[in-house]
């Protein structure tokens, strides 16, 4: 088997002040592997790759990441993991209103610390191009549609190579074709980096083409027996 890149034990977490629970025996991820992660609303599912970069801590439990225990860090230290290894594609993009499509893409770089080399721009340009918004590289977020934005992010998360690619719904805003060409950009991104794939869907079409789909409707312990 490959070498694990993201590990949930005895994983236990929920929201102060709600019914919310999520739990987990046991849940992992590894290198090169593509893991779609599906289920019905509320069932933990954006939760849980906040979970994997360390944006929340759990309760109980731990998130090893590459071995190591990541949910065990500091903010400054989960912060440094995330910028130096692991993409992140949220749902609601987070794109930086004063930013270039270009800046925007190139953000992370910036973030950790690292000098934006002309190898690393010409590599945001070719992530843009690949995923069809090379010409849009100097407009700023308010001149993009929401599926332009969307792509935008996900070049953003892929510029740094990283180890672990986390995206929620990153087909959602997309046409068949050109979420089937992001799905391509992802899946050959993440094959180069020997990186690890969780994504997060409601879109089954796609489905077929991970491998391996994983309902946390069912693996939530806290959401199975609340629903028996």
């Amino acid at each position: 088997m490959s070498e694990l890149v993201v590990e949930f034990r005895d994983l236990l977490f929920s929201y102060r002040g709600t019914t919310f629970q999520l739990e987990l025996p046991g849940f992992e991820v590894a290198a090169r592997e593509r893991v779609a992660l599906i289920g019905r609303s509320g069932c933990g599912k954006s939760t849980l790759l906040d979970l994997a970069c360390g944006i929340k801590r759990p309760a109980r439990g731990t998130v090893r990441f590459n071995g190591a225990d990541l949910s065990g860090r500091g903010e400054l230290e989960r912060r440094r993991t995330r910028l130096d290894s692991i993409g992140l594609v949220f749902q609601e993009f987070r794109l930086l209103e004063y930013l270039t499509v270009l800046d925007s893409i190139l953000l992370p770089v910036r973030l950790a610390g690292r000098p934006v080399t002309r190898a690393l721009r010409d590599r945001a340009r070719e992530l843009a191009s690949r995923a069809g918004i090379e010409h849009l590289l100097r407009r700023r977020p308010h001149r993009l549609s929401q599926g332009e934005r969307q792509r935008a992010a996900i070049c953003r998360a892929l510029v740094s190579s990283p180890q672990l690619v986390l995206a929620d719904e990153p087909t959602g805003n997309l046409d068949p074709d050109t979420g089937e060409a992001v799905l391509d950009l992802l899946f050959e991104e993440v094959a180069t980096a020997g990186a690890a794939l969780l994504v997060v869907t409601h879109d089954h079409v796609i489905l077929p083409r991970f491998d391996r789909v994983v309902d946390l409707t069912t693996e939530n312990r806290a959401a199975t027996e609340a629903s028996a």
